[in-house]
């Protein structure tokens, strides 16, 4: 996931002179600060707690099950950045400005009180807690997008809706409303979240690699195609019905390879081996990937040749780990004035998620006796990876911006 550059102008500043000082405090400017911040905290958080529940360390009140891990990496998580990058993406896109100040605050201790309403517990009001986040999110980006005109990001609303939908379709099995696995509403948000990153991905990896990478050919430069991503797209979507739906393998499998060798080829396209000296485009590049093999790999669950979760944890920590670190740190460094140059710390957290993608991957496929250290070693690289992020850019998300500008 990315953002229009940061060399664009920041629209003038709408803060209020009489809100409250704490509303007025850089950290609720601008959507990333907040939602960045407390992503990173939970991530370090909630994978040692799932791992001590299905260790049978821990016990008590906590609602810690497989349910909760699977929704709360995409709903909780996962969901807490994709806002944040919007919020900030919106207002780089539309010059308008998208939630500060007080709105931002509730909104995020509205999804502070989600995350608590799960650990507590399933029930009514947790789950009604919980879920209006994502529509209570969602609201001002449409209505931003619409004032100024930009049609061509509406479609990031839909999606938002659609997350919105199953997220209420995992409450409603949970509640008894209907008989439904958890793992289907679960698996079709992290599909839908796969096609904002390839869609959002097509558009800016090729542009951050043609202006970032060293030695690109003048003479094939990496370029955007927005035919082949909208093909991308396309097999994307339909290997991801596909498997929803239940269908069979010789229907299933050769989508899923389709959308596997689309995605990877467009990856070739942006000349990723430019890249290999830059950790702030390497990582971008190398996380990408991971969408390829994460179809390839449900193309050969389609098959039962692997089990479904080596796919689904490619596309989660391979795929959308990779992207969100990448991106965290690239947006934090723009957006509050610092050079776009990563150091040891961003390529120690770059290396610690693509370690612990490899791990979770093999905890999968390989022999049953070592499936729990590996398990033990992607939480630890997880973690760290997330802790690392929070412990660097905690001052630069609280503080103003280096350069004196607004956001």
């Amino acid at each position: 996931m990315a953002i229009t550059p940061i060399s664009e102008p920041s629209p003038p500043s709408t803060t209020a002179g009489a809100a409250p000082w704490h509303a007025r405090h850089a950290v609720w400017q601008l959507g990333f600060r907040p939602f960045y911040l407390l992503a990173a905290v939970f991530a370090v958080i909630s994978i040692p707690l799932w791992l001590a529940s299905y260790s049978g360390l821990l016990t008590g009140p906590l609602q810690v099950g497989l349910g909760w891990h699977m929704h709360e990496m995409v709903f909780g998580f996962a969901l807490a950045v994709v806002v944040g990058f919007l919020y900030t993406a919106g207002r780089n896109w539309t010059g308008l400005p998208t939630p500060h100040g007080a709105p931002l605050m509730a909104l995020a201790a509205l999804w502070l009180a989600g995350r608590i309403a799960m650990l507590c517990g399933p029930g009514l009001v947790a789950a009604l807690v919980e879920w209006l986040f994502l529509p209570l999110a969602a609201w001002p980006l449409y209505q931003v997008l619409r004032r100024s005109g930009n049609t061509r990001n509406l479609f990031l609303v839909a999606l938002l809706a659609l997350l919105a939908l199953t997220n209420g379709l995992f409450h409603a099995a949970v509640l008894g409303w209907l008989p439904l696995s958890l793992f289907v509403p679960v698996q079709a948000a992290i599909f839908i979240i796969v096609l904002i990153e390839s869609v959002i991905g097509a558009r800016v990896i090729p542009m951050f690699t043609r202006n970032g990478a060293p030695d690109i050919n003048p003479n094939r430069t990496p370029v955007a195609s927005p035919q082949r991503a909208l093909v991308a797209v396309a097999c994307m979507a339909a290997a991801a019905i596909a498997w929803l739906a239940g269908a069979p393998a010789w229907l299933t499998a050769p989508l899923a390879f389709c959308a596997a060798g689309v995605s990877l080829a467009n990856l070739l396209a942006w000349q990723p081996q430019r890249t290999l000296r830059v950790p702030l485009l390497w990582i971008l590049h190398l996380s990408y990937a991971w969408i390829g093999v994460g179809f390839a790999l449900l193309a050969a669950a389609s098959l039962g040749l692997l089990p479904a979760s080596a796919a689904f944890h490619a596309l989660t920590v391979g795929s959308m780990a990779g992207l969100i670190i990448g991106m965290m740190t690239r947006t934090t460094l723009g957006h509050t004035g610092r050079p776009l140059k990563g150091g040891r710390a961003e390529a120690a957290m770059y290396w610690l998620i693509q370690l612990g993608a490899l791990a979770r991957l093999l905890a999968a496929v390989g022999p049953a006796a070592l499936a729990m250290p590996l398990l033990l070693a992607a939480g630890a690289c997880w973690s760290l990876a997330f802790g690392l992020y929070a412990c660097v850019y905690a001052p630069y998300l609280w503080r103003v911006r280096v350069d004196g500008r607004e956001g």
